[in-house]
């Protein structure tokens, strides 16, 4: 039995984050703010996702030692906790500080050409499905891996992609995602994401196999 933890961010809370070093102040990576503040990925990490991987190491435990009918109750509650440490793992790693987001590359770019016409099309074909989620979910592109085509689809609650869909970007529109900062203007939040896309991290994605893709998550996805 696996115990899970909450992954570390690879860029800070807050843009402002000084360290010592050597008798002397250095700046620590920089933040998603203003995008994101500090106060939403303060609680949306140390918080929401460690819950997350709380429950899915106690509902292995409880599991283990369950009845069959207490087992298929547990599943529910294994599958959803799973679902939003894998998620949220995935989307860490696609955001960036602002400075580090630049132009999505050449192989990605393409395909997205290929798809929805331009940038702007695609991102405006994506607006289009994060908004019309109903109640909480992510928007996803994904790489079909029969077809090699590109898709945007959505999943509910903290379901993951389906199988044989290879995640390379996903957005997560719960409200705690945006809400204490947003409020309700969904619309600002889905305008301002697109300058923290790790956009090297999608290409990495696009350019790599599934595997690469879901790395150590590989083994708790083939669970749910």
């Amino acid at each position: 039995m696996s115990e899970y933890t909450l992954p570390k961010l690879p860029y800070a809370y807050n843009v402002s984050n000084l360290v010592a070093s050597f008798g002397k102040l250095r700046l620590t990576s920089q933040a998603l703010e203003p995008y994101i503040s500090e106060q939403i990925m303060t609680l949306h990490h140390s918080k929401h996702h460690q819950t997350y991987v709380n429950n899915l190491n106690a509902a292995q435990i409880t599991q283990a030692s369950a009845d069959l009918v207490a087992q298929l109750h547990l599943q529910v509650t294994m599958n959803f906790n799973a679902g939003g440490h894998i998620n949220h793992t995935l989307f860490w790693k696609i955001l960036c500080p602002p400075s580090s987001s630049g132009n999505p590359g050449a192989a990605i770019t393409k395909a997205i050409d290929a798809r929805w016409g331009s940038l702007q099309g695609f991102k405006d074909a994506f607006k289009t499905i994060l908004l019309g989620i109903k109640g909480s979910g992510w928007g996803w592109l994904v790489q079909d891996n029969a077809t090699g085509n590109l898709e945007l689809l959505t999943s509910r609650d903290q379901d993951i992609v389906p199988a044989g869909k290879k995640p390379l970007l996903g957005i997560d529109m719960w409200e705690h995602a945006y809400y204490l900062q947003y409020l309700n203007d969904k619309p600002e939040y889905v305008n301002g994401i697109w300058n923290i896309i790790n956009w090297l991290e999608v290409e990495k994605r696009f350019s790599g196999g599934e595997a690469e893709v879901w790395g150590d998550l590989g083994k708790l996805k083939s669970m749910i």
